[in-house]
């Protein structure tokens, strides 16, 4: 199912795939976009090819012409090729790994915690609050947090923006000297 893409048609506003991240999130983004410039199959088909680059095209350059029958066809036969880069499923404990390092700043510990949460799609708020806690070094923001029973993110957000505070405060008073 070979052939040219439209010249008036305009590539989704998307990142190229190039083989290396989940080909799920591509797929569903593109699909998203086809579905609201209310694309035909043929028009997915067509199009589909200027969203790859590097291994990906490769990939799709060496398709047997006609072997493609329609876009659930394609989109099947990519995630097949590319399902080995699938995301690998996080879960809560996994943020026990996450440590504040020697000399890390509270604020850049605390984004690298957040980032980390992002990842895990379940995720209580119990074992949010217990992974950071037990990620802290020791110091006064750990030693304050450990002795109140905090029930809320908002809680613990509120807290650790006072010591990140008292952090940036003293570091920028060290500077001035």
């Amino acid at each position: 199912m070979r052939a040219k893409v439209p010249r008036n048609f305009k590539s989704p506003d998307m990142d190229l795939y190039d083989g290396t991240i989940d080909p799920k999130h591509h797929l569903n983004n593109f699909k998203n976009q086809m579905y609201l410039a209310d694309a035909s199959d043929a028009t997915h088909c067509k199009a589909f090819p200027t969203t790859l680059t590097k291994t990906a095209m490769k990939w799709f350059d060496s398709l047997p012409p006609r072997s493609v029958t329609s876009f659930d066809d394609l989109s099947r036969k990519f995630l097949m090729r590319f399902s080995i880069q699938k995301d690998k499923v996080k879960h809560a404990p996994s943020l026990l790994g996450v440590k504040q390092e020697v000399g890390e700043l509270l604020r850049d510990y605390m984004e690298r915690f957040n980032k980390a949460c992002l990842k895990i799609q379940v995720l209580p708020t119990e074992a949010v609050i217990m992974g950071l806690v037990n990620g802290l070094r020791e110091g006064p923001f750990s030693q304050s947090i450990s002795k109140r029973h905090l029930t809320s993110l908002s809680d613990v957000q509120e807290r650790a923006e006072k010591y990140i505070n008292t952090e940036e405060n003293a570091r920028l008073w060290e500077l001035s000297w």
